[in-house]
């Protein structure tokens, strides 16, 4: 089994919904996310998945959550854009070009981190 990470990272403003807390504000974030690729069969240059490829297709779903409030972007409308679902969002729409997505972590901090997977994915 082979395993590939990329990563990247945006800026962004959020507020949560529900919580009780200070990150019921709005406040921001420079979100670091990482993608992980996993599989057996690499192709005849010895690779998983082109770092480049894969590395473009994060950067343009990035571009629609940097420099944004979270809560006011279609995906998160009525939904607390926690990491978590940070993280769900970027996995569903990498999945939806990529097959061998297994894992995407998203760091709002350097201390706390939030990944999602299928766990029916192999």
């Amino acid at each position: 089994m082979f395993e590939v990470m990329i990563e990247d990272c945006f800026s962004a403003a959020h507020r949560l919904l529900d919580y009780d807390g200070d990150e019921d504000q709005v406040h921001g974030h420079t979100w670091k996310v990482k993608v992980f690729v996993r599989g057996t069969n690499i192709n005849t240059s010895g690779i998983l998945i082109d770092f480049k490829v894969l590395k473009a297709s994060l950067k343009e779903i990035l571009n629609n959550l940097d420099h944004k409030d979270l809560n006011t972007i279609d995906e998160f409308k009525d939904l607390s854009p926690s990491s978590e679902l940070i993280a769900k969002y970027i996995y569903i729409k990498l999945k939806s070009k990529y097959s061998k997505i297994n894992r995407v972590s998203v760091c709002e901090s350097e201390y706390h981190m939030a990944s999602y997977w299928d766990e029916n994915n192999p």
